[in-house]
């Protein structure tokens, strides 16, 4: 990542992902504007630059170039101060975010909420079982760091509001670490 005169990124990288319909882009956008952040949706960004290897009629989705994406988004991310939405999470490279948010959303309102953007069949079925079986909170904590992983509800806009009131929190709150290696033998062979 790129770094100040000591060594550091001067703001943190914050990744929300969660099942669709969970509120990853109202929260991420709202997160991003109240910390003077940069927004980036993944699913507009695979549309605008074509970062696809097209479309998947059964799921009525762009099949995304996670390798394209990861291409894209490369030098953005080393700035740091970005706040990603995108509902997978297991391609970015770990070293990117300081802090992953995997948004939950009980079924029932999860239900309404895909129902009421055409989501039918097993677009929607798949999406709920998702969330039943929590597998976007357990792919973040099998391809991030444990600690900096965070599961928060997101029912309401209350929920939404207490989300950003409390990562807003811990963006003011944040350090940046410098790393440092000590001790480190090089063998040449």
């Amino acid at each position: 990542m790129t770094s100040n005169s000591n060594g550091r990124v001067p703001k943190p990288n914050i990744l929300i992902t969660g099942s669709p319909g969970t509120g990853k882009t109202t929260t991420a956008a709202a997160l991003a504007e109240a910390n003077g952040f940069r927004h980036v949706n993944i699913g507009d960004l695979v549309k605008q630059k074509s970062l696809h290897d097209g479309w998947d009629d059964k799921f009525d989705c762009y099949i995304i170039n996670e390798d394209l994406v990861c291409d894209e988004l490369e030098d953005l991310m080393e700035q740091g101060g970005n706040i990603v939405d995108y509902h997978g999470c297991d391609f970015f490279p770990e070293r990117w975010f300081h802090h992953v948010v995997v948004l939950q959303t009980s079924n029932a309102v999860l239900y309404d909420r895909l129902t009421k953007r055409g989501y039918t069949g097993q677009k929607l079925s798949n999406n709920i079982e998702c969330e039943i079986f929590q597998v976007l909170l357990e792919e973040a904590k099998e391809s991030y760091s444990q600690g900096i992983v965070l599961a928060m509800q997101s029912d309401t806009v209350d929920d939404i509001d207490r989300n950003v009131a409390t990562l807003s929190q811990w963006i003011r709150n944040w350090r940046p670490v410098k790393k440092v290696l000590s001790n480190v033998s090089v063998c040449w062979e």
